[in-house]
């Protein structure tokens, strides 16, 4: 991040004062659960408020990015991350403007970056590329101002090279000069105060004008004018909200397993599970293939009512396990562990031997319930009892999930709001790091809202997903309320069009508040791209999902090619592990580990694959090839793939060099770093993708 020399005319802070330790957080007040004759209402500190609405100022701002919802909820970076900050600056007449991006740490150090303007220029639209570098509650604003250097110059290069107002043009930039002169004495710099004051004194009418021009065009001057020039009616927007995370809640890659079965086996025709202490291998596994997140399904008891069968069955068999997202019964709800897997104190084994291997451990969090939950008599308000007099439970018409009772909020939000508070501060107190929030979507965004803020004071680390796949407002609103990363539309996404498309949004407008995480399947989602069973299909997603994404997630399963349909055209896996034992053979010949591991080790090496907002869609001739760059800084990644999983693919790559900041006419070395094939290319390249190897990840350097 560029820094400024001196602070804009008076709109500065002084940094606040260090202090010595961070203050001790103070434990929560969270309103009680309701007793009988209570009202109970939701929390008073739930609802936001945004900033008060401003006017146009002296110099004009409007339209400035990245703002939630008028900064009633703040932008997501993280730390070390990349991202612009633009605006509309404008004022009225021909002077020039200016302006830049002041970040205000949470120390209260400030920051100036300068913005320059981008196309299309008559649009009036500033940009500047900022990187906050530690986590917190940051604020942004932006400054512009008249630019009287700037304006000079303009009039200037008409002027001069026609001889008009000669003299006059020489008055105008001996007092620029000389503001400029006396700016950089206040800063510090004499040199460059000394370099105006010396070039002031030559601009004598007298001289031929071309001289004069290029008197101020020497690079010294430009440069210590543009560090030092004259700013007349600074005006700054309102102080905007940027939230600053640690950079698992960006870049991550998850690995989802069922504990249950890792390691189980039948004993005659009873089934014994798998537990947290046979699950070590599994962890280990994790690791070597380069994964950052185990993602658990719900370990809690799972409950006997309505319990469902093989393939989601109303008729189980004794042994049939259930669904863990059935929670609940006589041994405990949300707060207990199944008792097969093991007690608290093997999960607590487990989750130090993740950490062991530098694996955080995400934790299911469905605030739902079985029928058999404690919930259900403790608390039968919070639940919706139907005319019929029996408990709703939950249902997708035509699907119906007999075995699950979801929460009414509306009955005592003050008892759920509480208990799901310390529900999750439970889990964190045992080390879990990050929740995946089960169908979010389906409780009010208030309650998140609030849950956010309260677990950000008393657990900063924490990370939540949010699972939902719905209509796109709400999708958007979970990312706005404070969730830091979401599931998308990725699964259903097959064709470059879609694929440029949809990362256009995720990279664009949506970027400021809503993080994606691209699962190539997850428990309830066998795509039908891989459903052919072709490991180049399989391969082909994973290549897209762990290079378009900054994080990215895999099912077990996925690896050993697992890609048969319940019935033709839906989406669920036959014999689906959410309602069975699944111990897997992981060492099956051929299977997908490997790849999985390289793409993970070649997302840790390159900063570019670290970010969303940077991606740059390439043409291609070709439209089973798609064609994408990152970039940050030097660390260019070109990424090519066919969208092909049965046939070889063939065609041109067309690179915009422009947009990877490389000149025109520039030889390229193209290194792929699947393979470790190295190209020479210029701004055309060639590519031949066969079904055993459909992609190239590739490294790009001046040949």
């Amino acid at each position: 991040m560029a820094k400024s020399t001196r602070p804009a005319s008076g709109t500065m802070k002084p940094p606040a004062a260090a202090t010595s330790a961070p203050a001790a957080v103070k434990p929560e007040s969270v309103p009680p659960p309701m007793h009988a004759g209570a009202i109970s209402v939701v929390p008073a500190d739930t609802m936001v408020t945004g900033l008060p609405p401003r006017g146009l100022g002296r110099i004009p701002i409007t339209k400035v990015s990245p703002v939630v919802e008028g900064g009633a909820y703040p932008a997501k970076a993280v730390a070390g991350e990349l991202f612009p900050v633009t605006a509309r600056v404008f004022r009225e007449g021909h002077d020039a403007v200016n302006a830049n991006v002041v970040l205000t740490a949470p120390d209260g150090t400030e920051t100036s970056t300068p913005m320059v303007q981008i196309e299309p220029f008559g649009l009036d639209i500033w940009q500047a590329w900022v990187r906050p570098d530690v986590e917190g509650d940051w604020t942004f604003r932006v400054e512009a101002w008249s630019d009287p250097w700037a304006t000079w110059l303009h009039n200037a290069k008409a002027k001069l090279p026609i001889a008009q107002d000669v003299p006059l043009v020489c008055l105008e930039v001996s007092r620029v000069l000389g503001r400029g002169e006396a700016q950089a004495l206040e800063d510090g710099t004499d040199a460059d105060a000394a370099l105006l004051k010396a070039t002031a004194s030559m601009l004598l009418p007298a001289l031929d004008p071309a001289e004069l021009l290029e008197t101020l065009n020497q690079s010294g001057v430009r440069r210590a004018m543009v560090a030092h020039a004259p700013r007349d009616f600074v005006t700054p927007t309102a102080e905007f909200p940027l939230q600053v995370d640690r950079e698992r809640a960006l870049f991550s890659a998850w690995y989802e397993f069922f504990p249950r079965s890792q390691g189980a086996h039948q004993d005659g025709d009873a089934w014994v599970s798998g537990t947290f202490d046979s699950s070590h291998e599994r962890l280990e596994a994790a690791a070597a293939m380069g994964f950052d997140v185990v993602y658990l399904p719900p370990i809690h008891p799972i409950g006997a009512s309505h319990r469902k069968g093989r393939n989601n069955t109303l008729a189980p068999s004794p042994s049939d396990p259930g669904s863990p997202w059935a929670i609940g019964s006589a041994e405990g709800g949300h707060d207990a562990i199944h008792p097969d897997l093991g007690d608290m104190a093997a999960f607590e084994r487990f989750v130090a031997k993740a950490k062991e291997l530098d694996l955080e451990i995400a934790l299911d969090f469905a605030l739902q319930a079985s029928p058999d939950h404690p919930w259900v008599t403790q608390h039968p308000e919070w639940f919706t009892t139907r005319l019929d007099g029996t408990i709703a439970y939950a249902e997708n018409p035509p699907k119906k999930y007999q075995d699950i009772y979801p929460i009414n909020f509306d009955t005592d939000p003050a008892g759920i709001y509480a208990e799901s508070l310390r529900l999750l501060r439970f889990w964190a107190d045992k080390g879990v790091t990050i929740f995946r929030v089960d169908n979010p979507h389906t409780k009010p965004l208030e309650f998140w809202g609030w849950v956010m803020r309260k677990m950000r004071a008393s657990h900063p680390d924490v990370i939540f997903l949010a699972e939902a796949f719905t209509r796109p407002e709400i999708m958007h609103a979970l990312g706005k309320v404070g969730f830091h990363q979401s599931y998308t539309y990725f699964t259903w996404r097959n064709t470059k069009e879609e694929f440029e498309e949809y990362l256009g949004e995720l990279s664009g407008d949506m970027a400021p508040f809503y993080r994606p995480n691209f699962w190539v399947n997850t428990p309830d989602i066998n795509a039908t791209f891989t459903q052919s069973g072709a490991p180049s299909a399989f391969a082909i997603r994973a290549v897209l999902a762990a290079t378009l994404s900054p994080s990215w997630g895999v099912y077990s399963g996925f690896e050993l090619y697992e890609h048969e349909p319940l019935r033709q055209g839906g989406e669920e896996y036959l014999n689906s592990e959410k309602f069975e034992y699944r111990p897997r053979n992981f060492h099956t010949p051929g299977n997908l580990g490997v790849m999985l591991g390289t793409l993970n080790s070649i997302r840790k090496r390159h900063a570019a694959l670290r970010s969303l907002r940077t991606i740059h869609f390439h043409p291609t001739n070709n439209s089973e090839i798609i064609a994408f760059t990152k970039a940050d800084g030097d660390d260019r990644v070109l990424v090519v793939c066919s969208l092909n999983p049965h046939a070889t693919v063939e065609g041109e790559v067309y690179l915009d060099l422009a947009a990877l900041g490389l000149p025109v006419g520039s030889l390229l070395r193209v290194t792929d770093e699947l393979t470790g094939a190295a190209f020479t290319w210029g701004s055309t390249g060639f590519v031949r993708l066969p079904p055993a190897s459909p992609a190239h990840v590739a490294t790009i350097a001046l040949a």
